[in-house]
């Protein structure tokens, strides 16, 4: 793969980025764990990225502290406002919380209450507004507006992006040995531009492939189109990605760095919560499962053998009673590896 001299200035300005963002002040290095089982049955090495082992049971803590420790004294005395359905939520109220700014988060009425719990657990005000994130997106602009405080973006800024792409420089440092593919979840493309331009610059030849929500396949559109799209609607049982339009700042790197993107059912997905299960012990959101649902569709598609194989966990913030819903379609699917 080789790019374009704007496009390379433009990795580098990512890595320098990744490499100075201070997040490890709140976030922890997760492991990157071998799931013995789907890479029996698989016939490849598969590892697992820990990001459900944050603070906040998501990667999202990186971006959101990043963003909110670089602010300038008086942005953080005027406080922030973010529109979230969750997880980021969670990272902005704790990193806030750290950092002693006042934060207003907006989530959609849907969001699942453990992520609400989760959001004002950490002293930041849960306004729940609008059936899905778009709405409750509109809603935190406006009111951003209106209050002078600054609006964080769950995945469409700079230094968001910067901070995600921290999960990268570790995957890159646990692993040095050839890698074939890291499997990305996608949402709005703040994780998956983060790690693309830092895999790209330095391991241009390790495949990037982003997995979405079939009814949230909002990156997958916009590869097609050659541009952004807004989809007419999305599904929300894969709540962490119910992303209407991909970010314009994450396109940008996405465009030349993404190899591929694919997406996944719900049955697919409650089948891979099962198999990280398996293998580990820890319970998966249906977003923190993309990656592996994607890596189980990529081998059947490609026959893939003998390759090693990334999944980012990105998040394990499911309520309680869901569980019987997920446990039944996997039940169904009959889960095979």
């Amino acid at each position: 793969m080789s790019f374009t001299t704007d496009q390379q200035s433009l990795l580098e300005h990512y890595v320098k980025k990744i490499l100075a963002a201070p997040v490890y002040e709140l976030a922890v290095r997760t492991p990157l764990q071998p799931a013995p089982a789907l890479s029996e049955a698989l016939g490849n090495q598969i590892l697992l990225k820990r990001e459900d082992l944050q603070p906040t049971f998501s990667f999202k803590i990186r971006g959101a502290y990043n963003k909110l420790v670089q602010l300038s004294e008086t942005q953080k005395a005027r406080g922030v406002v973010t529109a979230s359905a969750g997880n980021h939520a969670q990272g902005v109220a704790l990193a806030a919380r750290e950092l002693g700014i006042n934060a207003t988060i907006v989530m959609p009425c849907t969001t699942p209450q453990l992520k609400v719990i989760g959001v004002r657990s950490r002293g930041a005000d849960a306004v729940l507004h609008g059936e899905s994130f778009p709405f409750a997106l509109a809603y935190a602009l406006d009111l951003a507006g209106e209050t002078g405080r600054t609006f964080v973006s769950p995945f469409d800024d700079p230094e968001v992006i910067a901070g995600q792409g921290t999960v990268a420089m570790e995957i890159l440092r646990q692993y040095q040995g050839p890698l074939d593919a890291i499997f990305v979840p996608v949402g709005g493309g703040g994780l998956i531009a983060g790690i693309a331009a830092y895999v790209k610059y330095l391991r241009p030849e390790v495949r990037i492939i982003g997995v979405e929500s079939e009814h949230s396949a909002c990156l997958q559109a916009a590869m097609h189109a050659g541009e952004r799209v807004v989809l007419p609607s999305v599904g929300t049982f894969a709540d962490g990605v119910a992303v209407a339009q991909i970010g314009a700042y994450g396109f940008e790197v996405c465009r030349f760095c993404v190899d591929e993107v694919m997406t996944v059912s719900n049955d697919e997905l409650c089948a891979a919560i099962k198999n990280i299960y398996d293998d580990t012990r820890s319970i998966t959101e249906p977003s923190g499962a993309l990656a592996v649902a994607g890596i189980k569709k990529y081998v059947a598609q490609t026959g893939a053998l003998g390759q090693t194989l990334v999944a980012i966990d990105s998040g394990a913030n499911i309520n309680f009673d869901s569980l019987g819903h997920v446990a039944e379609r996997a039940a169904l699917s009959g889960t095979p590896a």
